[in-house]
């Protein structure tokens, strides 16, 4: 008999997980709050498909994202599409590492890039650059193709009450299930690590024209990204983007709620004076659109890991993960969980077969 998954939450995370196990041959429902499948934190995104830059002081979240970005490539050609000009540039003194220092991580770490012989006329106060083929993600067309492969499977505008687990089972409000996957990032099951819950904003702006992805690495900077419409850019800031820490998520969706007029006018301002001091024509290239609320859930900690984990209580799974890229990790780290529990895995038989392979294969050779 197939195994049974729940899947709770429709973002990146569980509308690949669920379309992974479906093409397992595994039965897959998917409970989805909102009314449309990457909608929350998925949906509420820099459009980024990384493929390790962004990491230089940690090494598993850069490797998962160079594995990552080629498997999404290739797993989901019509999802993402080229970045004509990417650039990522480290500033003069602002970085917590120099040029030569982060060329050199990228480097060993086997990431394609080209050095650009001179910084970008357009770029001020930055000691290097590297070009990168990074892509930006099509949220609309995966919406519509996660839609359209899920459909059967799907539970829309229902927010999940009750998960118990009893009788060699799991019941998601009442629903029989032999698994539980929990893709809301903390916010049904806590996973068991120290995290905290970052409430964002993220600000659009409409290009005057064409404009490369300018992403400044690497601390508390900032970076301009197109979305996957040409003539709209998300700007983002290390410093300004969030708007608080919080130990639960209930408390980051008040303070998201009580975001306004004033308060975003703000954001505008001091996210606007980061970008100008190296991209010093901002203000004439870019107009601002609209503000975006997210809310991320990160590991607590001054580390920069923001790798894939999963983690297991006895049927249910919990995932955790900063990035889209390694989604595919969280496929195989369930799948590898699950064979290594007991009851799934076959059990050993007493004596062994060998010997009389052994014997066997000897004998023959004596016929001969």
């Amino acid at each position: 008999m197939s195994l049974s998954f729940a899947i709770i939450g429709g973002g990146w995370y569980g509308s690949h997980i669920a379309s992974s196990f479906r093409a397992l041959g595994f039965n897959v429902t998917i409970f989805e709050e909102k009314n449309r499948l990457l909608n929350q934190a998925s949906g509420n995104n820099q459009f980024r498909l990384h493929m390790g830059f962004h990491y230089p002081r940690h090494y598993g979240t850069r490797m998962q994202s160079r594995d990552g970005f080629s498997r999404f490539v290739e797993r989901y050609p019509t999802l993402s599409r080229a970045v004509p000009e990417n650039i990522y540039a480290v500033p003069i003194g602002d970085s917590l590492i120099d040029f030569l220092t982060y060329k050199l991580i990228m480097t060993s770490s086997g990431i394609d890039f080209s050095e650009l012989a001179s910084p970008s006329p357009m770029l001020a106060n930055v000691e290097g650059c590297l070009l990168t083929p990074e892509r930006v993600l099509l949220l609309d067309t995966a919406r519509r193709y996660f839609s359209s492969r899920l459909n059967p499977f799907l539970v829309m505008n229902h927010r999940v009450e009750s998960i118990e687990e009893r009788d060699g089972a799991i019941y998601v409000d009442g629903r029989r299930f032999d698994f539980v996957i929990d893709a809301t990032w903390g916010h049904l099951t806590r996973p068991p690590i120290d995290l905290f819950y970052e409430p964002t904003i993220l600000l659009y702006y409409e290009a005057a024209g064409p404009f490369p992805a300018i992403t400044m690495v690497d601390g508390p900077l900032c970076s301009i990204y197109p979305t996957e419409d040409p003539n709209i850019y998300t700007l983002f800031s290390v410093p300004h983007t969030p708007i608080g820490r919080f130990a639960n998520g209930a408390d980051a969706h008040r303070a998201l709620a009580a975001v306004d007029r004033a308060f975003v006018a703000e954001k505008v301002a001091r996210m606007e004076e980061q970008i100008v001091r190296y991209v010093p024509g901002f203000k004439d290239n870019f107009r601002f659109m609209g503000p975006q609320l997210a809310i991320k859930t990160k590991p607590s900690g001054s580390f920069d890991d923001r790798s894939c984990c999963v983690f297991r209580s006895g049927r249910s799974f919990s995932v955790m993960s900063g990035k889209i890229d390694t989604i595919f990790f969280a496929v195989e780290r369930i799948l590898s969980l699950i064979e290594a529990i007991p009851d799934q895995m076959p059990q050993e038989v007493s004596g062994s077969g060998l010997r009389d392979e052994i014997i066997g294969a000897a004998e023959q050779m004596e016929r001969v």
